[in-house]
């Protein structure tokens, strides 16, 4: 069996091959606004929390307004992003706990190694492991792959990893990667689970991995791939 690095870098250079190297912001976003952008993707699609996302930012030129604004208020202006109470308290929250410390601002975990960065992201109401992680990849650009449910499902039914939640996927999965492939890996999962390896019907016959995937319960009959979704929220927060 080969090691889980090998592993990785060839489902990653597969994956490639089918999807293309995925497109990342050239100028690396603000890890606050990357961090809210992430807090408005929880459980919705990336059109809907980039709709959320451009609300926020129209309505208040800078973050230092949400500190008296009524999270009501918050609330109507994130709604479609969905689960708007939830999400609209944990900005509140966010933005109060930053401005005790004295500023509005994440520049504290740039100094920080992942472990101690994600630590102390996590510490603040409504933000996972997983929300952390993001901003680790995308504001940081720190070779760390996220685990959402797309990426804990394809990296399961490939055989990368074993586990039966994200966290403990996402533990396992980044114990010594494979350096400088975390965006294209992570983006062209995600891009994977949404079109091709879906939760039930899977489309095996057209997955780009079925020659390496350890998934037993293959879905042969499916031909073709879903809808194409090409368009990512975190490479698109600036």
């Amino acid at each position: 069996m080969k090691n889980k690095q090998t592993i990785i870098s060839a489902v990653n250079e597969l994956l490639i091959k089918k999807f293309g190297i995925p497109r990342r912001s050239k100028v690396l976003p603000n890890p606050l606004d990357l961090l809210i952008a992430t807090i408005l993707s929880q459980n919705t699609n990336d059109n809907n929390s980039y709709k959320a996302f451009q609300n926020l930012k129209s309505r208040y030129k800078s973050w230092e307004e949400l500190l008296s604004e009524k999270r009501i208020v918050i609330e109507n202006v994130i709604r479609v992003a969905g689960l708007a109470k939830q999400k609209s308290g944990a900005i509140k929250n966010l933005i109060t706990e930053l401005n005790k410390r004295g500023s509005l601002s994440l520049n504290f975990i740039k100094g920080l190694d992942n472990d101690s960065a994600i630590e102390q992201l996590i510490g603040f109401k409504g933000v996972g492991v997983k929300t952390a992680s993001c901003v680790l990849l995308f504001a940081l650009d720190r070779n760390v792959c996220p685990v959402d449910t797309h990426v804990h499902r394809t990296v399961n039914r490939v055989g990368i990893v074993s586990e039966k939640t994200p966290d403990k996927t996402f533990l396992e999965l980044n114990k010594n990667f494979p350096e400088g492939i975390a965006h294209s890996f992570h983006t062209n999962l995600i891009r994977l689970g949404r079109e091709i390896c879906k939760p039930t019907n899977p489309g095996c016959g057209v997955c780009p991995l079925i020659k390496l995937c350890g998934y037993t319960d293959k879905n042969l009959k499916m031909k073709t791939a879903g809808k194409k979704r090409e368009f990512m929220l975190l490479d698109n927060v600036g």
